[in-house]
């Protein structure tokens, strides 16, 4: 690991090419950052607006993290900030849940949120500070019947996150979560019933959340799920 690189601007590395990480890449951009976003699909980053980098890498394989970290260390500059809004959803009980879906929602919404942390915090180590903020939700603080695999794997992404926040925060890295209910995307409004979206938020509100979370007007907050849950 390379004990100094020339500065750069703040850099911020957001894994997901979806909705949400394609609004929390534009808006960390719009404050200034160095963004990279991170997706296993060229087509979501396509749909990114030039000034952003593009890294095409799977965060779900435990294997490409950490060599995808480095590959941006070494070509943008060690991350200030990680958002990771790697996400999947099943709906299943929990007498009907199968072991694929068990696994597929432990592999995406539960394993990358560590194999990530594990990867950037020796980096942003070096800096004596950065801010981690990962996707949780409502489900995985509160029981939800019907989505036993996904409320699961959110539940342990609340307590990795808090687990990170106390073995974290002594080296100047905040770990913190956003939880939201529901997101606005297009996917759930195209399968999801009209009077399920009441209360859905926009990925442009989730994503002021989370730019929030990595700024310095969050310092004193560490450890924190915050819930974004809509009106």
């Amino acid at each position: 690991m390379p004990n100094s690189l020339p500065p750069v601007d703040r850099v911020a590395v957001v894994v997901g090419g979806g909705e949400l990480g394609r609004a929390t890449a534009v808006k960390l951009a719009s404050q200034g950052m160095t963004v990279v976003a991170v997706d296993r699909s060229t087509s979501g980053l396509e749909l990114l607006p030039k000034g952003i980098v593009r890294e095409l890498a799977d965060a779900t394989d435990p294997v490409a993290v950490a060599p995808m970290i480095e590959h941006i260390v070494q070509n943008v500059g060690v991350p200030d900030v990680l958002v990771n809004t790697l996400g999947a959803f099943e709906i299943a009980d929990a007498m009907t849940t199968t072991p694929d879906q068990f696994r597929l929602m432990i592999d995406v919404n539960l394993a990358p949120a560590l194999w990530l942390s594990q990867a950037v915090a020796p980096y942003m180590q070096t800096k004596g500070s950065g801010a981690i903020v990962h996707i949780a939700s409502r489900p995985g603080l509160e029981p939800t019947a019907g989505l036993a695999a996904y409320a699961v794997s959110k539940a342990g992404l609340v307590h990795l996150t808090r687990v990170l926040d106390l073995e974290l925060r002594p080296l100047g890295i905040r770990v913190n979560a956003v939880a939201p209910q529901l997101i606005a995307t297009a996917r759930n409004q195209a399968l999801l019933p009209k009077e399920a979206l009441l209360h859905a938020v926009a990925p442009e509100a989730i994503a002021e959340v989370v730019a929030f979370l990595a700024s310095d007007a969050a310092a004193p907050v560490s450890g924190a799920i915050l819930p974004a849950y809509g009106a």
